[in-house]
């Protein structure tokens, strides 16, 4: 039978990662349910490294910016003065043509006019809607309010968009600029090289060391060019690999949280997403300890999801949410005093929201501080590898020469 992966939620709200077999996706569904777990996430895995490459099978189809326009469109149409199911049916005719959303919209829409709640037919869309989403949708129903926490839902969506747009419309150049040095040195080291090559074997001399290993590197990748594609798939598959496995994933979210800058980014942009999310769930009804449950599930560093962990086990011993933030070491301190002081003055939502703000803006400063020191390194670098390449040419030229240098 197949292996697959599975994250799910028992009853007391602790995230469940591991393997099993089962005939196919559904039967293993039915049978996480009956043991009393929510599953969140089910994919094919194995333990071969190269198991990645068949992940993609199975899955919804839907992205995240689907989702989001979903949210707003139904918010939308609900704020037009639409019934539930009218409005659903209006959005099954204006995705006609996005057909995964289609179809799912579709579903979600005959379990309605079934009788079900909006909440259940969403969550029956296995691995499309996060149980924050759905947890929020259900407070929703339960308070009359399905208008206003969608809303709450689309702005958060759009916020957290955004952040990750600035993260990654900021890479975009240093992107750019590793590719095309790249493709500089490809060009040079096999075109280029190979011309003074039958120069230096004509004069039939000894070349510098620096001279034959540039030479030899140029003659790899003349000969073994093929190779370079399967060796980087070869890299991301053995990361993703690691990923994959929740211990391996672990021992690289520390890995990642030591290095220089880029350590303070991750944490600042799991700072502003665990104080949105918390924020978002508490100001909808949700309580405390369930909120820090579902914020787990939200965030994508393991070590800070730990420590996320500590704080709810504190909690339920009766603790409060600042004194773990502080002991884990990685929250910055302002957002911990923040909080703090939400606590004590008993407008923690709010403080989250301020948290939030505060952080996203911190983000922003963070990648430009980062692609600033990047960007002169990416040059510089590329440079002296160039200006390498072109001093060992020049040594051998004069070599053949007899000149001294």
């Amino acid at each position: 039978m197949p292996l697959y992966f599975y994250k799910a939620v028992n009853r007391e709200g602790e995230s469940v990662e591991e393997q099993r077999e089962a005939p196919d996706e559904g039967a293993l569904l039915a049978a996480l349910q009956s043991e009393g777990l929510l599953p969140i996430r089910i994919a094919p895995a194995s333990s071969k490294p190269f198991a990645w490459l068949r992940m993609g099978r199975g899955r919804s189809g839907i992205s995240r910016k689907d989702i989001a326009l979903f949210t707003h469109e139904l918010l939308t149409l609900l704020q037009a003065g639409l019934p539930l199911d009218r409005a659903l049916t209006v959005l099954v005719e204006l995705t006609e043509s996005q057909p995964p959303l289609n179809a799912m919209i579709a579903r979600v829409l005959e379990q309605v006019k079934g009788g079900k709640q909006l909440s259940d037919a969403l969550g029956a869309q296995t691995g499309v809607f996060t149980r924050f989403y759905l947890n929020l949708i259900r407070a929703g129903e339960a308070g009359g309010a399905l208008e206003q926490v969608l809303e709450r839902l689309a702005d958060y969506l759009e916020r957290s968009r955004e952040l990750r747009e600035t993260v990654t419309t900021a890479m975009v150049y240093p992107a750019i600029l590793v590719t095309m040095s790249a493709l500089s040195l490809l060009l040079l080291l096999t075109f280029v090289v190979p011309q003074f090559n039958e120069m230096f074997e004509s004069a039939g001399k000894e070349l510098p060391i620096p001279t034959q290993i540039v030479i030899g590197v140029a003659e790899g990748l003349r000969d073994f060019w093929w190779a370079l594609p399967l060796v980087f798939m070869a890299v991301v598959s053995y990361f993703r690999y690691q990923m994959a496995d929740p211990d391996r994933r672990y021992v690289w979210d520390q890995r990642f949280l030591a290095i220089p800058l880029v350590g303070d980014l991750i944490r600042k942009v799991e700072v502003a997403n665990f104080a949105r999310t918390l924020a978002t769930l508490m100001g909808n009804g949700v309580s405390l300890l369930t909120a820090l449950t579902i914020v787990k599930e939200t965030l994508n560093n393991r070590v800070v999801v730990e420590k996320i962990g500590h704080a709810a086990e504190s909690l339920k011993e009766g603790g409060g949410l600042s004194a773990p933030l502080v002991d884990s070491g990685l929250f910055p301190t302002l957002a911990v005093q923040m909080v703090k002081l939400g606590e004590e003055s008993g407008h923690l939502t709010e403080m989250l929201e301020k948290v939030a703000v505060t952080y996203d803006k911190e983000v922003k400063t963070a990648v430009q501080r980062l692609l600033a020191l990047l960007e002169p390194i990416l040059i510089v670098g590329l440079g002296i590898v160039i200006g390498g390449i072109i001093i060992s040419i020049l040594m051998a030229i004069l070599s053949v020469n007899d000149l001294a240098f």
